[in-house]
C-alpha cells in the first residue's frame, strides 16, 4: 500500500513521526476527513476529536487531538495540534473534573463569549472521555 510521511508535534511532543497508509482527522464541521498517499497539496484547520492513523504496517493508531492545523505537501504531512494523546494517556479524573467545571459554567449567567468558552470547554472534555472509553478497557 502506498505511504506518506507523517509528522505529529503537539505542544509537548512529538506523538508521531513516520509512514502512514492514512489519517483520518476531525473537521470543524463536526465531520471527520480521511488523507491518503498523494493527496492534493492543502493546509486545513482542525477541531478537538478523534484522530485515526493507519501507520505504514497497517496497525491503527486511535487518539485524541486538539485543535491545530495539518499541512499536506508533496506527500509529507505535518499535523501541528495543541495536543495529542493515547486512550490510555488520557486523565479520565481530569476530564470528568473538567466536565463538570463546564457545565457548572454554563449554568451560570456570563458573557456570551465567556458562555462558548465554556461550551467549548465542556465539548473537549466529552471527547476526551469518549475517546478513553471506546478505546480502553
Amino acid at each position: 500500500m502506498n505511504t506518506f510521511q507523517l509528522k505529529i508535534i503537539a505542544s509537548n511532543k512529538v506523538f508521531f513521526d513516520g509512514q502512514a497508509q492514512s489519517l483520518t482527522i476531525p473537521r470543524l464541521d463536526g465531520g471527520s476527513e480521511a488523507y491518503l498517499a498523494m493527496h492534493e497539496n492543502c493546509v486545513v484547520p482542525i477541531e478537538f476529536g478523534e484522530m485515526k492513523i493507519v501507520d505504514a504496517e497497517g496497525k491503527t493508531i486511535n487518539a485524541f487531538v486538539g485543535s491545530g492545523f495539518l499541512e499536506f505537501l508533496d506527500n509529507e504531512a505535518m499535523l501541528v495540534c495543541i495536543s495529542a494523546e493515547l486512550p490510555e494517556e488520557i486523565n479520565e479524573r481530569r476530564a470528568k473534573e473538567a466536565q463538570l467545571r463546564a457545565e457548572e459554567e454554563l449554568r451560570q449567567k456570563h458573557s456570551l463569549l465567556e458562555y462558548y468558552h465554556s461550551q467549548a470547554n465542556l465539548s473537549r472534555a466529552m471527547e476526551r472521555l469518549k475517546v478513553k472509553s471506546r478505546y480502553t478497557m
